[in-house]
């Protein structure tokens, strides 16, 4: 893994955020966070090295769907959702409006890590290979 990929944590809750910059950080992330959705929108758009966002779904203003909605008009950064919605109903909303990925609270670590690295690792690709030549995996 690459060292020094920066995410961006979406969620009201300060325990979850800090939850996550201890695990991710532990991996060599650099973890920004945002309290709302009004303010992920804002870093996301003043921040183009953010190479992926986890964003809880269940926030006061803006919920999770509707950020990932509005950030899809100008960026194509991967979204996480992490959130207590497990119906499928909500999963349906999620991934119908942007999202890339889904998991549910409680989570298991090695889950999440392991969806981090490759959503990034997908997103590094394919924005490194505009050209539509196909790609060779090893």
């Amino acid at each position: 893994m690459e060292n020094h990929k920066k995410i961006l944590i979406v969620d009201d809750d300060p325990d979850i955020r800090e939850i996550l910059k201890i695990l991710l950080g532990s991996e060599g992330y650099l973890m920004l966070e945002a309290e709302d959705g009004e303010r992920a929108i804002n870093i996301i758009s003043n921040d183009k090295t953010i190479e992926l966002m986890i964003l809880d779904i269940m926030m006061p203003g803006l919920s999770g769907v509707e950020v990932c909605q509005k950030i899809r008009i100008f960026s194509k950064i991967p979204i996480l959702f992490l959130t207590a919605k497990s119906q499928d109903k909500d999963k349906i909303e999620a991934y119908s409006d942007g999202g890339d990925d889904y998991l549910v609270k409680p989570f298991s670590q090695t889950e999440l890590l392991l969806k981090v690295n490759a959503l990034i690792r997908r997103y590094k690709l394919y924005n490194g290979n505009q050209s539509g030549t196909q790609l060779t995996l090893n």
